[in-house]
């Protein structure tokens, strides 16, 4: 089968998380002996913020680290669908894209009925920006994917697509995965001494400042915990109240290497942002599938997991408030059976439920659902 995506970039993570879930999908498609295709943007925000900051060396580091994934770095005013999508049978335009391209590969799929097209979302604009999604014409798709229940709900409570599925994200088992601290093939250093607690994540646009403060900062300074920080756009405010909190500022840091990260410290958490608390429950971020397929213990500040996607107190531990992650925190630091018996179970939980393998199974399943080409040839030209 050929496999087409459109995204706004697979090449680079910097701000843009959802480039973690893509590469995993598109790694287990070729796994699989699929033929895949991404097109993404040469001017993309993601990428021109990593070449100014990092250079050309955080894509070759990408390269070395992807070795089978590729992309077409195209220019919007000379892009020609044609080719791009010739022999295509499965089309999926992820919803960071323009919304002129958007309604382009529309009306290419509706005067080639030959392959499926989905759109692809993944973020809590359906609900803090409800117009701008409204404004992608998506007349011509065959539906939506949506990386929670709430957000297909939406897409059909708002007539912006007739079809749309839950389709979650995960972690890509092959490169997220634990590895243990000492010598030898798969393992990291960890000099004596160095570990407890980190943070990969993003400052952002204030979505969580306070809950940041209530349930990373004011735990690890009230601990005394050794922390580490990774991530960007972090205001010069938000770098003095991390030191004010004795954390480590560690920077960008490539979304492959995290696991080895992982491997160096004893826990980590999970802060959601507030649209996802207020408004959109049941949806995760990626951080905590690849956390948990790390084999790292997991403290989450308050979310509803309506979805059963977990087994809270099982994969993770819960704190309601700062207070509790301080309780939560200094338990898992002081009993290693308690940190072994989270990991093992997230572990079990990510195996089972929660990886790329298991989203390609459920995309292919859809895929199937879907009318028959031939069938949807008749309809257009009927």
């Amino acid at each position: 089968m050929r496999v087409i995506l459109f995204c706004h970039s697979l090449v680079s993570d910097w701000n843009h998380g959802n480039a973690h879930f893509l590469r995993g999908i598109c790694s287990e498609l070729l796994a699989r002996g699929h033929e895949v295709g991404v097109y993404e943007p040469r001017d993309a925000w993601s990428v021109t913020h990593l070449l100014a900051g990092h250079g050309e060396q955080a894509l070759r580091a990408f390269a070395r680290a992807y070795p089978h994934l590729r992309s077409h770095r195209y220019d919007r005013e000379t892009l020609d669908l044609d080719p791009a999508l010739a022999g295509a049978d499965l089309v999926l335009v992820h919803e960071w894209n323009e919304h002129d391209l958007v309604r382009r590969i529309g009306l290419h799929r509706k005067a080639n009925p030959h392959y499926r097209l989905l759109f692809h979302d993944t973020h809590h604009r359906s609900v803090t920006q409800p117009q701008d999604m409204a404004a992608y014409d998506l007349r011509h798709y065959d539906g939506v994917l949506a990386f929670g229940s709430v957000i297909r709900d939406l897409y059909r409570r708002h007539g912006w697509c007739e079809r749309a599925w839950t389709w979650h994200e995960a972690a890509d088992t092959h490169m997220f995965r634990p590895l243990a601290p000492g010598p030898g093939p798969g393992t990291v250093s960890r000099p004596p001494g160095t570990g407890s607690l980190v943070w990969i994540g993003n400052w952002g646009d204030g979505e969580r400042s306070a809950e940041l403060q209530e349930f990373l900062l004011e735990p690890v300074r009230a601990l005394g915990l050794k922390a580490r920080v990774h991530g960007v756009r972090y205001p010069a405010h938000a770098l003095e109240s991390l030191r004010q909190a004795g954390i480590d500022y560690g920077g960008w840091l490539p979304n492959h290497e995290a696991p080895r990260v992982f491997a160096r410290h004893d826990v980590t958490v999970h802060v959601p942002r507030r649209p996802y608390v207020q408004a959109l429950p049941g949806i995760p971020t990626i951080r905590v599938f690849e956390a948990l397929a790390c084999g790292i213990p997991l403290v989450c500040a308050p979310w509803d997991d309506c979805e059963g996607l977990f087994e809270p107190g099982a994969d993770f531990l819960v704190a309601r408030d700062g207070r509790e992650m301080r309780e939560q925190l200094r338990a898992v630091l002081a009993d290693p059976a308690l940190a072994r018996s989270l990991a093992d179970h997230g572990l079990r939980t990510i195996a089972a439920r929660h990886s790329c393998a298991r989203r390609v199974d459920e995309l292919l399943g859809i895929y199937a659902e879907l009318s028959p080409p031939r069938q949807a040839a008749r309809e257009v030209n009927a």
